[in-house]
């Protein structure tokens, strides 16, 4: 009973939200507030308020509940961690489960003298807002459901909510953004009715993701069962992976070379493409870039002398398995070999899906975090692998919050390709995850600009809003994107979706990749086109991570062409030699 509940006044803590969209009712939309009390109990002076089937209505009652004493979660994502904060609620809470329904009517809240007008402000604009999209939605059958309600659920919510890790927000994060979300928290009621839920393990909550008309068309062709809702979900995504020469074959003519390599394959580097990153692939040409990035061919056989297979020397700078300590104040943490989808190019194509979950338990990783505790120079930890974004929300939780508590560590950073070859996983739940972390930065492998879909434009808008700095990690290569007009327009594309071109890298030697090096000239000519020609923000640091162990060595063109005199005669990009007095060095007086 809402009313008691509230003159009652016997919420203190914070209570996770379940926002759904109730269609119609009494011919006219309204919204449905859900709020479950996991493992507590309502009580009003001692006694349990969740046993009784009715209570007198008190007299007391509370003052108008204004927008200061609603206080939602910065980003409103994580539903099992989103919580109402209701300040002027003030009776303990007791050990037992209870749940109630709060319904209120569009236009009887609106009417009612209960809410402040900055509360009725925001609830008419969710309303309007729902109203507009419903009859689309109607149309395309959108009709969806957004929560799965599990006792992994309980758990979770339990664990993130009344822990003593997770701070409530304050009054002034709590409405932030709440209207840009609404599309993601609300869900239809006509889907209540009727549920059709994708029961996938370890999956809370499925969000709609955004889709391109090219991966829409492609989803309707040869996936005609799935939904969009289905095709949103990361673990659906994950568990269709394409692996082999049949299954690729449904999606792609294969050429005779890609099928013999796929048949007779040899190579470390295992095959694995998600349907998502299939859907970009051309159909016809096996020359298209994307598709010679993640499709083997023979030429993966041909090994040249030059080629190794830790062409880095990461096995002799590694102290402890997963480790690998090359600098003096940072280290890389692998802590997985696993990816969504491997590249026919990958540093670590000796180690990349060979071991199982071997990497990635937490027996492995403690070798590796107490090395990481015992040397306090260390202040800034990279996790690698393979991808740390295959990983669960709850692992990966567990791993950052373990290295978070080292005193020594200032900045955590998170190398990964999956924005681009697998969107969907960066989920709202995610990046609320995330952010308890900072400063936390992502690094993006990205190479070409058709891999800048809408979808990966959504999940790097999910992680910049989260206020997690984004950079981009590009590999140079043969007849993909070793040409100035090619890489302008991946890094001007980057810069679009908030990602910072970081570091355009020389192909490494491994095994079978000689198809793929270029000349390095052909990244110094990349560079000189840059420089000077668009901002200096899309100018990436061109580097070679020297073999044997030398670290990354920057490149650039020679733009300080000689001296005259005390002059130092510069180029700039337009070839102009200018001059420019150079200060000399006074030698100091000996005594």
């Amino acid at each position: 009973n809402y009313e008691t509940c509230v003159r009652r006044q016997c919420l203190r803590r914070a209570l996770p939200l379940h926002l759904t969209r109730h269609a119609e009712m009494k011919k006219k939309p309204c919204i449905v507030i859900k709020l479950h009390l996991h493992g507590l109990a309502l009580t009003s002076n001692g006694r349990d308020l969740s046993s009784r089937k009715s209570v007198h209505n008190s007299q007391s009652g509370i003052e108008d509940l204004h927008a200061d004493d609603l206080s939602i979660c910065n980003h409103p994502s994580q539903l099992s961690a989103q919580s109402f904060y209701f300040g002027k609620f003030r009776h303990m809470l007791m050990s037992k489960n209870f749940s109630f329904i709060l319904m209120f009517d569009f236009f009887y809240f609106k009417k009612n003298k209960f809410f402040s007008k900055k509360t009725k402000k925001i609830l008419t604009s969710i309303y309007k807002q729902r109203t507009k999209k419903y009859i689309t939605q109607k149309k395309e059958g959108g009709n969806f459901l957004s929560s799965l309600h599990t006792e992994e659920d309980n758990r979770m919510e339990n664990e993130t909510l009344f822990t003593e890790e997770v701070e409530p927000p304050g009054s002034s994060a709590g409405l932030v953004g709440f209207e840009n979300y609404t599309n993601d928290i609300l869900t239809s009621y006509n889907a209540l009715l009727g549920p059709s839920v994708i029961k996938t393990k370890g999956v809370q909550y499925v969000f709609r993701f955004k889709e391109s008309p090219r991966t829409r068309a492609f989803r309707k062709r040869f996936y005609p069962e799935v939904t969009s809702l289905e095709w949103s979900n990361w673990h659906w995504q994950y568990g269709n992976r394409i692996k082999d020469v049949d299954a690729l074959s449904q999606f792609i003519w294969l050429s005779e070379d890609e099928r013999n390599a796929m048949n007779h394959h040899e190579g470390s580097i295992p095959v694995a493409i998600t349907p998502y990153y299939t859907s970009l692939l051309d159909e016809f040409d096996s020359s298209q870039p994307l598709r010679r990035m993640v499709v083997p061919v023979t030429d993966e056989r041909h090994r040249t002398a030059v080629e190794a297979d830790d062409p880095l020397g990461e096995e002799h700078d590694s102290p402890v398995p997963g480790i690998v300590h090359r600098y003096p104040d940072r280290a890389l943490f692998l802590v997985t070999d696993t990816c969504s989808t491997y590249c026919r190019y990958c540093t670590r194509s000796r180690m990349v899906g060979s071991h199982g979950r071997t990497m990635s338990n937490t027996d492995a990783w403690e070798g590796a975090i107490e090395y990481i505790e015992a040397n306090p120079q260390i202040r800034d930890v990279l996790l690698s692998g393979g991808d740390p974004l295959t990983l669960s929300d709850e692992r990966l939780e567990w791993l950052l919050g373990r290295l978070r508590k080292i005193a020594h560590i200032e900045i955590l950073r998170i190398g990964t390709k999956i924005p681009v070859v697998l969107p969907q996983r960066i989920t709202p739940k995610l990046t609320y995850m995330l952010k308890r972390f900072h400063p936390l930065w992502i690094s993006i492998h990205v190479n070409h600009p058709d891999e800048l879909t809408p979808e990966m434009s959504q999940a790097c808008s999910r992680l910049a809003n989260a206020g997690i700095p984004l950079g981009s990690q590009t590999v140079l290569l043969n007849k993909i994107n070793d040409d100035v007009e090619t890489m302008k327009r991946l890094v001007l594309g980057l810069l679009k979706v908030r990602v910072k071109p970081y570091y355009l890298y020389q192909c490494d030697p491994i095994p079978g990749s000689s198809h793929f090096r270029t000349p390095v000239k052909a990244g110094l000519d990349i560079i000189e086109g840059l420089r000077g020609h668009t901002t200096g923000y899309a100018v990436p640091t061109y580097v070679i991570d020297a073999p044997g162990g030398g670290g990354k060595i920057p490149l650039i063109p020679d733009y300080a062409v000689g001296r005259d005199g005390n002059d130092l005669m510069l180029r700039n990009y337009e070839g102009n030699i200018y001059r420019y007095p150079d200060c000399q060095l006074l030698q100091p007086d000996n005594p």
